[in-house]
């Protein structure tokens, strides 16, 4: 999960109902050697999840990092936040064909997961496709190009 330029840098954030879950992909991230910044939540106490949403999509959006994760209930309010910032394409992905697809198909540089719908072992296993699941260009390229001119 490393690039040839070095470690894959991650940036993540989760809301109160996440928080044990993006702990967990967290550790295992790190563990694998990629540099993850964690822009919260830190602790399981109450937020508003747009404020954490905005936090790692405008970090995709302004080009300072390439990937992020966005993790809260259902992962709905998340991708919406997310997918309002330009050049950012969140995905919910609660199941592994949709994390390679998303990856596949749409370049997507956000993976957006719900914690209260899936557990941590499917979770890790999303988290792993995603990340190793390379972006096949070609017509894809040519429908995300459109993506510019919405």
């Amino acid at each position: 999960m490393t690039e040839a330029s070095g470690p894959q840098r991650i940036i993540i954030g989760c809301d109160h109902a996440a928080y044990r879950l993006k702990e967990t992909l967290k550790t295992a991230m790190e563990a694998q050697g990629l540099v993850v910044t964690d822009v919260g939540t830190h602790s399981e106490a109450s937020i508003d999840y747009p404020d954490t949403g905005k936090a790692v999509a405008e970090k995709i959006s302004s080009g300072e990092y390439e990937r992020g994760i966005l993790i809260c209930g259902t992962g709905l309010g998340m991708s919406m936040v997310a997918n309002k910032y330009p050049h950012v394409r969140a995905a919910l992905c609660n199941d592994l064909f949709s994390a390679a697809m998303s990856r596949r198909h749409n370049d997507a540089n956000i993976l957006v997961m719900g914690g209260r719908v899936i557990g941590d072992i499917l979770a890790m296993e999303i988290l792993k496709t995603w990340l190793e699941t390379p972006f096949e260009a070609g017509r894809h390229q040519r429908r995300l190009d459109m993506f510019d001119t919405i």
